[in-house]
């Protein structure tokens, strides 16, 4: 796949389905649309279908949507009072603003699920490697090539389910079920309490027995309701992941130069279509769009999130935040936004010269 097909598929792809839920939303829901545009800048071509500008725009990354009644009271001409975004209920106008996120999260879900659909659900077998000398498990006899096939009589068929398991026992004793030349085995082992580090560089407790993976997998066929299933527990566990990441960079647990902007993207996308085809360009668009829907989340008045909490206040108190209050807290979060937009392309420019 080209790299800069790739580059274009992801960043603009993405971004247009942001758009086209705040879209959807809206027309369900009654409230005009005035122009739906593939793309920025100067429009190409298009035609107008009822009320509504269908476009295609000059630079091809994205897309936008404009609302009869989003940025004033002036009704535009052709639509009624009642097609008025500002004249619409808050939570009216929470459904289409919180549409956008909420279609990133959905394609995620949907990339995911049709991956493992297609190529099967890659595991981990819980097939022991090293086993750590002077460990529990060394201790109560684990061998390397042993099999877990259940822990405490709950089968086992990854290695993910050995850590949770172990994990889970907050160190009360265990009693591991093991395959070994043909043979099967019961060891009961004790976890040991350890502090470690996360992926994010702060310590966490843990429970251990000493083992690891030996690194052999498989890969599991799935029906189209099993890859949804699977498909909606990846998405999950990337929304926490990354969740847990946006709380890490605030706590200055994470470092500010591993933030990235859209050199950084580029770059990624563009090495994944050589490496991995488009196999990895859509698990990586995967990974991004989730990215881009919690990002828009944040509770930066400039963005989705922002208004959300103004239309959850509005709601709150059944009046709407003052206008003036609206005004000087989205001017903060502008400075707030563009000051991250400078870091992230200043870390970019920094790892192209480097």
């Amino acid at each position: 796949m080209s790299s800069f097909f790739s580059v274009l598929l992801v960043l603009g792809g993405l971004i247009f389905f942001h758009e086209l839920g705040h879209y959807l939303a809206a027309r369900v829901l009654g409230i005009g649309v005035h122009t739906f545009s593939l793309g920025f800048g100067p429009r190409i071509f298009g035609w107008r279908s009822g009320q509504t500008d269908y476009r295609l725009s000059l630079i091809p990354l994205g897309g936008y949507v404009s609302l009869a009644g989003e940025s004033d009271d002036e009704i535009p001409e052709g639509f009624t009072k009642g097609q008025m975004f500002s004249a619409r209920p808050a939570w009216h106008r929470l459904i289409v603003i919180a549409a956008g996120p909420v279609f990133n999260l959905l394609l995620a879900w949907f990339i995911y699920w049709g991956l493992t659909f297609v190529h099967g659900q890659f595991i981990v077998l819980p097939e022991v490697g090293k086993v750590l000398e002077g460990g529990p498990a060394a201790a109560a006899g684990v061998q390397s090539g042993d099999r877990i096939v259940a822990i405490d009589g709950v089968s086992i068929e990854r290695w993910d389910q050995v850590s949770d398991a172990i994990a889970a026992s907050k160190g009360a004793p265990v009693t591991l079920s093991l395959t070994r030349n043909e043979g099967q085995h019961e060891l009961r082992i004790v976890p040991e309490h350890r502090t470690r580090k996360t992926i994010f560089g702060d310590e966490e407790d843990a429970f251990l027995i000493g083992i690891q993976a030996s690194g052999a997998t498989m890969t599991l066929p799935q029906t189209p309701v099993e890859a949804a299933v699977t498909g909606a527990r990846q998405t999950w566990t990337m929304i926490a992941m990354t969740g847990k990441g946006v709380v890490k960079l605030f706590e200055r647990v994470v470092p500010l130069d591993t933030v990235g902007g859209p050199i950084m993207i580029a770059q990624m996308v563009s090495r994944e279509a050589k490496d991995s085809g488009i196999t990895g360009v859509l698990a990586l668009a995967a990974l991004i769009s989730i990215n881009l829907g919690l990002l828009n989340l944040l509770p930066i008045p400039v963005l989705d999130g922002g208004h959300i909490i103004f239309l959850g206040l509005e709601m709150l108190f059944r009046r709407p935040v003052p206008q003036k209050v609206q005004e000087v807290t989205t001017r903060m979060g502008l400075v707030l936004l563009l000051g991250l937009m400078f870091l992230a392309t200043y870390n970019d420019i920094v790892r192209i010269g480097q």
